[in-house]
């Protein structure tokens, strides 16, 4: 324990508040909250832990806290830190999942749709369904029993909807707010659980327009009759109030922890949510900050109520969510929470062997690689691969891999624009420089090691850039391949030599799955390139440069390089504005990393 570590622990506060643990860059790691601050800090550094927090307090080089005046106001202030930092051990709800929801829109003319994004605009929102088909199914019956508008803009004249009776043409016919109005009360009463008594009334025209010897309609009404019961009338009814609630149940074990929500909604079971993430603190305490972050992060509307366990806060929880929460003793509401609980603990049972087993694997050939190249272990490991094609249109690629798992918002991708021709060396040398200039500049957290694709001499370019010219003392590896383009040794050290590792170990599985996953990305950022018909040149990206511009550009100075060293004056010779130039210039002399965005 470092001694400006045991200074703070002496010192800390009988108070509620947030704690925020940082690595040896300064990074926050991990954001947590207690009622005491003093108890709950020292417990990480004192006692024994689990090797799952072992590991945490390991990294941890120093810490803050911030005091408040309840445990309220900590658990808010924990998950806006959260938010903010995105600590690497914290509980994130990393899956972005979001359900389909039925919406009635506040126009003037208003519209049904289909949506996952739920916004504060007054519109009204029906849901979640189980599945986009349950939601655009029933969207369709909706769509046949009551005519609100269908098109986004509106046309001239009448479309088929109007025609066929679904809708009431506002766009060339007079058509009142009552009217609208009404059709929307009347959706709201259907969705809410009014299904039965519309089918009743179908059922009474259906007969009205068969003893009149309508049979077409009549036919048309028992068709609708039929759909409202294959779409409404699908599942088996859990509650008989329609009262629309969340039922939350949890369980844990061994520093992992399971959350299920159900949904009921107009007292149907329709869907569960089904999180399992490892845990730091009180259990309690975790339960809460997951129930808050669930609403008020992610984005999930609230319903009429919350069922929780026993045990869990239920006032602070109202007071959090302004929303009714119940502990329920007895009847139904009980057997749900406890189908809740006991899913969770079924999920639980069945995952956590092969969610510990794969964390301490992967975890293990980190620790293990470190210990074969004789340094702390690699947390943070970025790698870099070149491309091209004869020389031609070259790029480069980097990806992370954080605790041995691949952080696809942490890639880069880049554009070598310095080096004429076929030059790996030269390459690597621009793309390291370029990366971990960026990252002094800015403050960005240094890698545990880096890894270039290649060997000696790829690895001697990129420490030449590292040390000589930026003064930075990061362990750098070389992954060599054999014929085959298969990874078939990794090399260290000055003069660099193989570093002798077994083939079948966990630690050669991941520093060749690193290996691929850079070439991939790579390949993949050339071919992308490529099929844009070659490389773009970095002039379209500059506002005030259009096609015609570019050509007159690259014709006069015959290339990027010679823009880059013209004077204003040059460019106003050419019909060039000066705001345009001065542009040009400031956008091609300085650096652009471009990050990646992961593909869905």
């Amino acid at each position: 324990m470092h001694d400006n570590i045991k200074e703070k622990l002496a010192v800390l506060p009988d108070q509620p508040g947030c704690y925020l643990y940082k690595d040896k860059h300064g990074t926050v790691i991990y954001v947590g909250k207690s009622k005491v601050l003093k108890n709950r800090v020292r417990s990480y550094f004192t006692g024994a832990n689990d090797a799952k927090t072992q590991r945490l307090v390991q990294e941890i080089m120093d810490f803050e806290y911030i005091v408040t005046t309840s445990e309220l106001e900590a658990l808010i202030l924990e998950m806006n830190l959260i938010k903010k930092y995105d600590p690497k051990y914290n509980v994130l709800l990393k899956d972005d999942k979001t359900y389909p929801y039925l919406k009635i829109t506040s126009e003037k003319h208003p519209k049904l749709i289909v949506t996952r994004n739920i916004k504060k605009d007054k519109g009204k929102y029906f849901g979640p369904y189980p599945n986009v088909i349950a939601a655009r199914e029933t969207k369709r019956l909706l769509d046949r029993l009551y005519p609100l508008r269908k098109c986004n803009t509106m046309p001239d004249r009448v479309c088929l909807y109007y025609h066929m009776n679904q809708c009431l043409g506002p766009c060339e016919f007079t058509v009142t707010q009552e009217q609208n109005q009404n059709i929307v009360n009347e959706i709201t009463k259907f969705l809410n659980g009014g299904h039965k008594e519309i089918k009743e009334e179908l059922k009474t025209k259906m007969y009205q327009a068969s003893e009149g010897m309508d049979f077409e309609r009549a036919k048309e009404l028992r068709d609708q009759m039929q759909h409202i019961d294959s779409v409404m009338e699908q599942q088996k009814m859990t509650l008989n109030d329609q009262v629309n609630r969340d039922v939350f149940g949890y369980s844990y074990n061994k520093g992992w922890m399971c959350v299920q929500v159900f949904f009921v909604r107009q007292g149907k079971l329709i869907e569960r949510d089904v999180s399992i993430f490892p845990f730091f603190d009180d259990a309690e305490e975790t339960f809460l900050s997951f129930i808050g972050r669930f609403y008020l992060h992610k984005n999930h509307p609230k319903p009429k109520q919350v069922l929780v366990p026993v045990g869990a806060d239920k006032e602070m929880l109202k007071e959090l969510l302004e929303v009714d929460v119940h502990i329920p003793m007895r009847g139904r509401k009980k057997e749900l929470v406890e189908l809740a609980q006991k899913n969770a603990q079924i999920a639980l049972d069945e995952k956590f062997s092969l969610i510990e087993q794969n964390e301490e694997r992967t975890i293990k050939a980190v620790e293990d690689l470190g210990e074969k190249l004789h340094i702390e272990t690699p947390h943070r490991i970025e790698a870099f691969d070149n491309s091209n094609i004869q020389g031609a249109d070259p790029v480069s690629a980097m990806v992370v891999f954080t605790d041995g798992k691949p952080d696809k918002k942490e890639y880069r991708k880049y554009k070598i624009r310095d080096v004429q021709g076929p030059d790996d060396y030269d390459t690597m040398r621009e793309v390291i420089r370029r990366r971990y200039k960026r990252v002094v500049k800015e403050g960005l957290p240094l890698p545990d090691l880096i890894l270039v694709d290649g060997g000696k001499g790829q690895m001697t370019a990129a420490q030449e850039v590292l040390e000589n010219e930026l003064g930075l003392d990061i362990p750098l590896c070389g992954l060599a391949k054999d014929d085959k383009h298969r990874t078939s040794e990794l090399l260290y050290g000055d003069p660099p030599t193989m570093v002798d590792m077994d083939r079948q170990s966990q630690e050669f599985y991941l520093i060749q799955r690193i290996q691929d996953e850079v070439h991939r990305f790579a390949i993949s950022f050339h071919r992308q390139l490529r099929g844009k018909g070659a490389i773009q040149s970095e002039l379209d990206e500059i506002p005030g440069v259009g096609e015609k511009r570019r050509r007159l550009l690259l014709k006069h100075f015959k290339s990027i390089e010679g823009i880059k060293n013209a004077e204003i004056a040059d460019f106003t010779k050419l019909g060039v504005p000066t705001n345009v130039a001065q542009g040009i210039l400031d956008y091609l002399n300085q650096d652009h990393e471009e990050p990646h965005e992961e593909e869905l």
